[in-house]
């Protein structure tokens, strides 16, 4: 079993261009980690790509910051967002 750690939560959602907005409010994330964004209704994993902090492409965002991230399914509100070591 692999040991998954809570990152954050989905705060919004933009469809549009295919970007969730998360809180990291349990950890810090960054560039290459894999990610599963998990809820009622998603459940998917996937690399992280690229981040945003306010705009701005950042290799690394701390605890306690909101960071846009594109993902490749649709990801909801209060959705977590957990970290998933490399396979």
């Amino acid at each position: 079993m692999t040991t998954q750690e809570k990152i954050g939560t989905v705060i919004d959602y933009y469809a549009r261009i295919g970007v969730a907005a998360v809180r990291l409010t349990d950890g810090a994330l960054r560039v290459g980690d894999r990610i599963r964004i998990q809820g009622h209704t998603t459940d998917f994993i996937q690399p992280v790509d690229s981040l945003e902090v306010e705009h701005r492409r950042v290799d690394r965002a701390e605890q306690g910051s909101e960071v846009a991230l594109k993902v490749r399914e649709r990801a909801r509100r209060h959705d977590q967002v957990l970290r998933v070591p490399a396979e």
